[in-house]
C-alpha cells in the first residue's frame, strides 16, 4: 500500500474499503501492529435553498443502528470528479439538482484508523426532482430552517460527524 508502513497485510478487500494490518515504526524505533482501513474517499453536500433553508436527510445507518439526521453524501467512484460526485449524490439522495456547486473544504473522517478523505461541497440554485435511491437506502428528505438546524446541533439531535464538520465550514466561511 505505502512505504509509510514497515509491513502491510491485506486482511479483507471489501466493497467500500480495504482492511489491513500494518506495522508502524514509532519514534523510539519500535514497530507496532495497527489496524488500518483504506478508503477511496467520499463527498458530503450542503444543499441550501434560496431562502436559507437547509435540505437534510434522515438516513438509516446499520453500523450504529440509528436513523441519523445527515447531509447527503456518498462514495467517490474511481476517477470521478469530486464536484460531479457531489451533484450525483445530491440528486440520488434528495432529488434536488444544483445549479451551482462549490467546494467548502475537506477533512479526514477517522484518521486514527482510516485514510478516508471527505470533500465538502455547498449546493445552491436548487431545482426539485425525484430521488434515485439505491435499493438498500432508506432515506427521507426534510427541509429545515437554518435556526432549526443550529438548535438540533446544540441539543445533540444531529450527531453525524460529516454533517457537523460541513455545517461548521459553511458557517465559518460565511462569517457566522
Amino acid at each position: 500500500m505505502s512505504n509509510r508502513f514497515e509491513y502491510d497485510e491485506l486482511l479483507h478487500d471489501g466493497r467500500v474499503a480495504q482492511f489491513h494490518r500494518v506495522g508502524v515504526r514509532m519514534p523510539d524505533g519500535k514497530i507496532v501492529d495497527r489496524d488500518f482501513v483504506h478508503h477511496s474517499g467520499a463527498v458530503v453536500v450542503l444543499p441550501v435553498l434560496a431562502d436559507g433553508s437547509i435540505v437534510m436527510i434522515r438516513n438509516y445507518r446499520f453500523a450504529v443502528g440509528e436513523t441519523l439526521w445527515e447531509l447527503p453524501a456518498g462514495l467517490l467512484e474511481t476517477g470521478e470528479n469530486q464536484a460531479d460526485c457531489a451533484g450525483r449524490e445530491l440528486i440520488e439522495e434528495t432529488g434536488f439538482k444544483a445549479g451551482k456547486i462549490e467546494k467548502l473544504g475537506q477533512f479526514y473522517t477517522c484518521p486514527g484508523i482510516a485514510d478516508e478523505n471527505m470533500h465538502a461541497f455547498l449546493a445552491t440554485d436548487l431545482m426539485p426532482g425525484e430521488q434515485d435511491l439505491e435499493t438498500y437506502e432508506q432515506i427521507t428528505v426534510e427541509i429545515l430552517s437554518e435556526q432549526k438546524v443550529r438548535d438540533m446541533l446544540l441539543d445533540g439531535t444531529i450527531h453525524d460527524g460529516k454533517t457537523i464538520a460541513t455545517l461548521g465550514l459553511y458557517w465559518l466561511k460565511r462569517g457566522k
